[in-house]
């Protein structure tokens, strides 16, 4: 499993890094200062998570914890959710996109409450 954590995060990272990226290169002749931020706030978020897939990747290898890997796939699903939601929203204008964007923020908190709770049981 450590292999799978180690990959995704690296994929995760290459994408967030593309997204921010995009944002200071491509996109900021085309959004309002508004939702560049938005689209900046993603990538932050995004790359801040997929760093902490690396974490998962450390912490599988010191304890056996069903909690370790739950919390890496939800990080996978924050970044999903809350990055995603935002980098449509930002792009899209689609105000509804907003209230989806606080689910990908607890699954982020969860995350780092399972990858604590499965470091403290191991």
């Amino acid at each position: 499993m450590t292999q799978i954590w180690v990959a995704l995060g690296s994929l995760l990272m290459l994408l967030g890094v593309a997204a921010g990226a995009f944002a200071a290169h491509g996109l900021k002749a085309h959004l309002s200062a508004d939702n560049l931020d938005i689209w900046q706030t993603g990538a932050r978020y995004h790359i801040y998570h997929a760093l902490a897939l690396f974490a998962v990747a450390f912490a599988a290898t010191r304890w056996q914890s069903s909690l370790i890997s739950t919390a890496g796939w939800l990080f996978v699903a924050g970044v999903a959710v809350f990055a995603g939601s935002l980098y449509l929203l930002a792009v899209t204008n689609v105000k509804w996109l907003g209230a989806i964007t606080p689910i990908g923020g607890l699954c982020f908190l969860a995350g780092w409450a399972c990858l604590a709770l499965g470091a403290l049981r191991g």
